[in-house]
């Protein structure tokens, strides 16, 4: 990955790439970039990092607003032997800093903006050096101080050793950090996404839109295998307002579109409109959280590709995707369909579901703790060696969700371990109440210690009507009293999945819920 810019330039990749707004280097003002412009900015910050003193085995955390050039700037650190962990600044300071705590790193890359709001959180010695990207502060270097100085060579490792960190979304509490080896990040995930699959995969006409939380091990992977296949052109999107995103999109009108949930969700509005951006989409992919069936029809049907294609990825941080399932404008018609997560990847992973309690593995059709297996996994938690042990089942991965074996070897969730309720399926109520309030942007269900399930419903205004909420849970399990939030006033993460436990705590004062917790 350090020369991975360098070995696309000299092989001719010709791709163009198109940003909403300019990285957040001081030193950069662009919105646009060929490989070779990307891979001389990967040698600049290379030179940075080194002059700060990173170096083999070094840790370089990376704190800043959520943009593409986490993965340029972790490039650049791969590049001098040191090992990115990639930290999204959207996380509360406070969890920012006991991650760093674990992390121990050498650099710390940032803003003058979050290193004064991190000293205020912690006193100093969050890491031996920090690098401020944009200016200066007290007991911190800027660009200015380390300027000029040569990339050093590559440093080359071995495919087992730690190439990336990564933290989990974390919405029950703090993330874990996730560390990953070239030979799971980049042999087993980006490897396998670099074939030009038929209807699916990556071809050199393409336009590929990329609205992602680039913290995140998903974009680390997606941009070694994405840059390979040479398409015409990348456009990054780094907000999930529409009226921001579609002078972009309509800029360069996408054939293929990988997004958050989140950022499907905030965008929808935009499929309604007379000339809408994704009128040329032929393939539509989703990763991280569960997609409603509302929003997938939305954007099948916005398409005026004659047979355009859902991709739905689950798998987990430590894992790569475990599952696909693809979705097509007949099989979103019935909500119940759209629960599936599709099959184990063939030849890649394999799946179990077992009793949470006894472990003993269940039959098709009964629902349980699922399992996976895959080469994929990652290599550990860095700090928590024993919460990593406790998850791990012999060559078995705990994801901590529960779900179902259907007779046909496909998967169906249920919920989290953490947030599920005895006899009801909250991912799955979630469907139908979305499916049933049009004008909810999302529909969340708790399930506090205690009490019934509490329902909320986010819409635009905050504001619910309850003729039509008494008729949408007329043959649904008893459910507590809704309460209806606007967007803003949801806690998330940064990959925009909804930090359920806060939530929770916000509403009620606790945050206990059904579930153990055991595997968060």
């Amino acid at each position: 990955m350090g020369v991975l810019f360098d070995e696309c330039a000299a092989r001719g990749v010709a791709t163009r790439f198109h940003l909403d707004r300019p990285f957040d280097i001081g030193t950069e003002e662009a919105t646009s970039y060929t490989v070779p412009e990307l891979a001389t900015l990967v040698r600049r910050a290379a030179g940075w990092f080194a002059a700060a003193g990173a170096g083999p085995s070094d840790r370089v955390a990376i704190v800043k607003p959520n943009h593409w050039d986490y993965d340029v700037l972790a490039c650049a650190a791969v590049r001098v032997g040191a090992v990115p962990a990639q930290l999204s600044a959207q996380l509360p300071h406070q969890w920012l800093v006991t991650l760093l705590r674990r992390l121990r790193p050498a650099l710390l890359v940032t803003t003058a903006a979050l290193w004064e709001a991190l000293r205020a959180a912690e006193p100093p010695g969050l890491a031996h050096a920090v690098l401020l990207l944009d200016g200066s502060a007290p007991g911190a270097l800027g660009l200015a101080d380390v300027a000029g100085i040569p990339a050093p060579a590559p440093h080359l490792r071995h495919d087992d050793e730690p190439l990336v960190i990564n933290h989990t979304s974390g919405t029950t509490g703090v993330p874990k950090l996730v560390a990953h080896s070239t030979r799971t990040i980049i042999g087993k995930l980006a490897r396998f996404e670099t074939v030009r699959y038929p209807r699916i995969g990556v071809r050199r006409d393409d336009t590929l839109v990329n609205a992602n939380a680039f913290a995140h091990g998903r974009t680390f992977c997606w941009t070694a295998s994405a840059l390979c296949l040479d398409p015409a052109e990348i456009a990054i999107l780094t907000t999930q307002d529409p009226d921001v995103a579609d002078p972009l999109l309509r800029a360069h009108p996408p054939t293929l579109v990988e997004a958050l949930p989140s950022a499907y969700v905030r965008f929808q509005p935009l499929t309604a409109r007379l000339d809408n951006p994704f009128r040329r989409v032929r393939l539509f992919i989703s990763t991280y959280d569960a997609m409603h069936p509302p929003t997938l029809r939305a954007y099948l049907r916005a398409t005026a590709h004659r047979a355009p294609l859902w991709m739905q990825g689950w798998g987990q941080t430590e894992t790569g995707p475990l599952t696909f399932r693809f979705h097509t404008r007949r099989s979103v018609a019935h909500t119940s369909e759209a629960r599936g997560v599709g099959r184990p990847v063939p030849g890649k992973t394999r799946l179990r579901v077992v009793d949470p309690d006894t472990f003993r593995t269940l039959g098709r059709g009964q629902a349980g703790l699922v399992l996976a297996r895959t080469s994929a996994c990652a290599t550990g938690y860095v700090g928590e060696n024993e919460r990593w042990a406790a998850k791990r089942h012999g060559a078995w991965w705990n994801t901590g969700d529960l779900g179902r074996l259907r007779g046909d070897g496909s998967v169906e969730l249920l919920d989290r371990e953490v947030d599920h309720t005895p006899g009801l399926s909250c991912l799955r109520t979630e469907d139908l109440l979305e499916d049933r309030l049009p004008e909810a942007a999302e529909c969340v269900l708790l399930s506090p210690s205690g009490r019934a399930p509490l329902p909320v419903v986010v819409t635009q205004d905050g504001l619910l009507d309850r003729a039509a909420w008494d008729r949408a849970v007329r043959d649904l399990p008893p459910l507590g009293e809704p309460v209806a939030l606007t967007w803003d006033q949801v806690p998330r993460t940064g990959t925009g999945k909804v930090r359920r436990t806060a939530l929770l705590r916000q509403l009620t004062g606790s945050g206990e819920t059904v579930g153990s917790g055991r595997w968060t």
